[in-house]
């Protein structure tokens, strides 16, 4: 909360129930006054509600402070601090926040150029620079980028381009069949009473878009259930056979319970792929048509389908992504998820968690879920990788060293245990998207977003490190933001400029959007796949489940 008093934000530890403002306590000259009074006389503030709790904050006391014991807060003088869900959901106040927190880069150059300006005319803050030795140019960093060659999207034997100013192929692909379409030849759709016109609306919907797509498709096998979770459950325990392709549920609310015990189920103890839609998501008739497209897209992930690919020259290699998840609201152990490619084309991905101590970012379990990668890779490829390169996502400069200490020789580890004559090059690359960092690029005497595929690795990289940035999304409002690569590990002797492009070209390969996305799929795949475990299941998915991008 935020006192609108002194404007200091405080954490609420606890409510005392058994107090109000007219209680007293002892100032620090010795005197009894209430907080009426204090308020009143301190800040010159009116408390109307004189029954209402009030609040306790731990707050750490300043050094040198009289005033030991808890800060006690009146909740009328308080404001929430952030957005309340309902906030959130309002579409036009976000619009309007929007306007001010994301500023397009003209507007951003402005700004700064006059915080710099204020900062430059202020001599108390220029004497505390001086004192430091710390001085701000006027003018922001130029120096040169390059961008690299746009890719073409491969789809069973078509050839895409697109826009790369927008860095989207929806549109250019749209009705072109998919590289492996997995049939829907038994498949279940649940829904409550109330929902049936929309589950009955989505199913003539999917037969219009799956043929383009070459998806073969029966009618489902459809089934009304109570909207209560133990109902859900008590169909998919009677329905749901080994022969299920899917299973489909329309639910009514964004209840977490529900969908978190239809996953937990579904993922664990019957591993069987499916798909959880709010009904409220499928009954805008304008957007019908363009939902059911994406739907029916993810269900053919789901089942293990491949959607499109790009050109990628490099032989043998097998692609890791490992990012985290700390699910620290409920107490629960941190989820570490472990994405690896498994063929030549990175149309197919093996997906397992390792299941972590309490607030543990380093991954401990790499070891055997690298091994299951290796195995299942040599039954897809019949050889092993001779080159594996892995995205790290989720650790912070200062977890670097021990990354390359403890982490890389894990995998080091893991490949002698393979055979004796197996010594692939492996390549260690910590992926950041929490960068302050912004780059503009002026186009006709004006500052604007960097297009989709721009690489710095000049002036704003560290001389120590070897690493860069790449800018390959592109957004409609408000400042691109570029992410940050780090190689703390490298044997694979590959040309940094290869490097880069691998990377911008993973950046295509995630199938839950038909563009260009921040991260390399892999890391973005591993982060859907322990965000669903952390959040939802608790525990290790079933291993049959880890030929298919079920988490989607």
């Amino acid at each position: 909360i935020v006192s609108r008093y002194n404007n200091r934000t405080y954490r609420v530890d606890d409510i005392d129930w058994d107090a109000n403002p007219q209680c007293t306590f002892r100032k620090s000259d010795g005197s009894e006054i209430s907080y009426v009074d204090y308020y009143k006389r301190q800040y010159n503030q009116e408390i109307t509600d004189l029954n209402q709790p009030v609040l306790i904050s731990q707050s750490r006391r300043r050094r040198g402070s009289m005033m030991p014991g808890p800060v006690v807060l009146i909740p009328e003088l308080c404001f929430l601090t952030g957005l309340t869900e309902k906030m959130r959901n309002d579409f036009n106040m976000m619009k309007d926040l929007a306007a001010h927190t994301r500023l397009p880069p003209e507007q951003r150059q402005h700004e700064i150029r006059r915080l710099i300006d204020y900062i430059r005319k202020d001599d108390s803050v220029q004497k505390e620079l001086r004192d430091w030795g710390l001085s701000f140019d006027s003018n922001l960093l130029s120096f040169t980028g390059r961008v690299v060659q746009g890719e073409k999207i491969l789809q069973s034997g078509n050839v895409f381009d697109y826009n790369p100013q927008f860095a989207d192929w929806s549109k250019e692909t749209r009705g072109a069949p998919l590289i492996c379409a997995k049939p829907l030849d038994n498949w279940l759709l649940i829904y409550t009473r109330r929902n049936y016109d929309i589950a009955n609306t989505l199913l003539q919907n999917l037969f219009k878009v799956t043929p383009s797509m070459g998806i073969r498709m029966n009618k489902a096998t459809m089934i009304e259930v109570d909207d209560r979770t133990e109902a859900y459950l008590r169909v998919l325990q009677q329905s749901v056979t080994p022969d299920t392709n899917i299973v489909f549920c329309v639910l009514s609310s964004s209840r977490k319970d529900k969908y978190d015990a239809i996953k937990k189920y579904l993922c664990t103890d019957c591993p069987i792929p499916s798909q959880c839609v709010i009904a409220r998501t499928l009954s805008k008739p304008q957007t019908a048509m363009a939902i059911t497209t994406k739907i029916a897209l993810q269900m053919n992930c789901k089942m293990g389908g491949e959607l499109w690919s790009v050109e990628i020259p490099l032989k043998q290699v097998m692609i890791v992504g490992i990012d985290c998840y700390h699910d620290t609201l409920s107490g629960k152990q941190s989820i570490a998820g472990f994405v690896a490619s498994l063929n030549q084309t990175m149309t197919r991905w093996f997906s397992r968690c390792a299941v972590q101590g309490r607030g543990q970012e380093l991954v401990d379990g790499l070891k055997a879920c690298l091994q299951t990668a290796l195995r299942d890779w040599f039954k897809w490829n019949k050889y092993l990788p001779s080159r594996i390169i892995v995205y790290r996502d989720g650790v912070g400069d200062g977890q670097l060293n021990t990354l390359v200490n403890y982490e890389v020789p894990q995998f080091l580890d893991c490949l002698k245990s393979v055979g004796k004559d197996y010594n692939p090059r492996l390549t260690v690359i910590v992926v950041k998207k929490r960068v302050n960092t912004r780059f503009f690029a002026r186009c006709g005497g004006e500052l604007k977003n960097p297009p989709p595929g721009t690489v710095v690795d000049v002036e704003v990289t560290r001389p120590e490190w070897y690493d860069f940035f790449i800018v390959s999304q592109a957004v409609r409002n408000g400042c691109v933001a570029p992410t940050h690569y780090n190689v703390i590990y490298d044997t694979s002797k590959l040309k940094p400029d290869h490097v880069q492009r691998l990377t911008y070209k993973l950046c295509h390969m995630y199938y839950n959007w038909s563009g260009v996305i921040r991260v390399p799929a892999p890391c973005q795949y591993a982060h859907k796949l322990a965000f669903l475990v952390g959040q939802s299941i608790h525990r290790e998915p079933n291993l049959l489940l880890s030929d298919r991008l079920y988490y989607l």
